[in-house]
């Protein structure tokens, strides 16, 4: 059984991000002083008075039908043109929640705008605990009672900032939660959707979950929170992380965009295979490589999706010459298979999850001891080990320390004598007799003796 969904519902800037980071218990959700910063539906596990729940942020509920524009709320310009797909996804969390937080402003005061809030909650049928929040002096929390006019129950004034109402407010919260019965599961395996703005990772992630997940649109950078999406594979759990498209640092603009990129590094860090989608009429770009790299520092196993197959013209060996340019311009990446996909037909799609549990399982192979001393003692015996000053390299054994990524430790007499070229020599011949698909290998060189 699923854990309870509590969904943080209401008109934009009103502070439900900043209450969604202190119920977390850290920053999760992007917190700035604009309308509609909030686009997609973001969720994190919570927990209060040992209940635990799922916690989901959710865009600011616009209702802009029959206002006047002098009373209708202002959103930032860069979300403006999203507010429909924004209120559905505000009305999607409400559907699947089993109680409602509705924030409101006492600064404001009731408005227009949380009047017909009030009116969605109400024809939603499900629990609804309303909180006034910025209520942060006595002033503030007596006006909270302003709200009763909403005919959404007592009106509880907190302050998501300074976190004084918390108590109150969850405590009302949790008497609405279901019980939770706990079942066994196994670790979930977390894939990250990772590339440049617009290259069709939200269309890809939606393809494969049959359901509008995240909103889609042919603006970039549309996505800004990584959206955790949870399903079931063949009795494997699987973590769908959805990411903000990366862009080139010189590009990346202050405030919103410079958070939702870092917030889509965390996801690659915290998966354990990222999907890299790039875009197959453009080719490999810059980007895509920049991309790459950071797959590459955090360790992480990657399958590279050329995503828009359906647009490329098609012609007898057109994949194995774009394989080729692909493994030409990401040479560091020559372990990583390369599927071809289209979210808009489905072509590939049904490949993706397998594919990436296969590389899953090649990430945690272990070799035991003495056949990779064998490997190595035929590598070694195949080319000689380099030397320097008339010194020159000794393996005396060699010892598989950990999976995930798989990591060798190498004693040696000096690690100095190590050259990178004899060092990927090595990872080589390890791949030769067992592959690794999409993983990379650490490779560790210590004196003997060493520490």
């Amino acid at each position: 059984m699923r854990k309870p969904i509590v969904a943080i519902v209401g008109r934009p800037n009103v502070g439900k991000s900043t209450l969604f980071n202190r119920l977390v218990g850290r920053k999760v959700a992007i917190v700035e002083d604009i309308p509609g910063t909030t686009r997609d539906r973001l969720y994190a596990d919570a927990e209060w008075g040992g209940v635990p729940f799922t916690l989901v942020d959710t865009g600011g509920l616009e209702v802009l039908d029959g206002l006047p524009p002098e009373e209708r709320e202002p959103l930032a310009v860069a979300s403006a043109q999203y507010i429909d797909l924004i209120r559905a996804q505000a009305q999607m969390a409400i559907e699947e929640a089993d109680a409602i937080i509705f924030v409101v402003d006492v600064k404001d005061g009731p408005t227009a705008a949380d009047r017909d809030v009030a009116d969605i909650l109400r024809r939603s049928r499900k629990p609804v605990v309303l909180a006034v929040n910025k209520a942060d002096n006595d002033e503030r929390r007596e006006a909270a009672v302003e709200f009763y006019e909403l005919g959404l129950g007592d009106p509880i004034p907190i302050s998501a900032i300074h976190g004084t109402g918390i108590g109150d407010l969850m405590e009302e919260v949790v008497k609405y939660l279901p019980e939770v019965k706990e079942e066994p599961e196994g670790e979930a395996v977390k894939i990250a959707i990772v590339g440049r703005p617009n290259v069709g990772k939200s269309s890809l992630l939606n393809r494969l979950l049959g359901q509008e997940r995240v909103i889609v649109s042919e603006i970039p950078g549309t996505t800004r929170d990584a959206i955790d999406t949870y399903l079931e594979w063949e009795g494997q759990p699987i973590t769908l992380i959805d990411t903000a498209g990366i862009r080139r640092r010189g590009r990346i603009q202050p405030g919103l965009e410079k958070y939702s990129v870092l917030r889509a590094l965390r996801a690659i860090g915290r998966s354990d295979v990222s999907l890299l989608v790039i875009d197959g009429m453009e080719g490999v770009t810059a980007q895509d490589a920049h991309i790459a790299g950071y797959i590459i520092d955090e360790a992480k196993s990657a399958i590279v999706l050329v995503n828009k197959w359906d647009l490329v013209p098609q012609r007898p060996g057109i994949k194995e010459e774009y394989e080729r340019a692909v493994r030409a311009e990401l040479r560091f990446l020559d372990y990583v298979p390369i599927l071809f996909t289209s979210a808009k037909t489905g072509e590939g799609v049904d490949k993706i999850i397998p594919l990436a549990l296969r590389v899953q399982e090649e990430r945690l192979v272990r070799i035991s001891t003495g056949k990779l001393n064998r490997i190595i003692q035929e590598a070694v015996s195949r080319h000689r080990p380099p030397s320097k000053g008339g010194k020159t390299l000794k393996i005396y054994y060699v010892t598989q320390a950990s999976v995930s990524p798989p990591t060798f430790v190498f004693f040696v007499n000096d690690p100095d004598l190590v050259h990178f070229s004899y060092e990927r020599y090595l990872e080589n011949s390890i791949r030769k007799h067992y592959p690794f698909i999409g993983t990379p290998l650490k490779l560790v060189f210590r004196k003997r003796g060493g520490a």
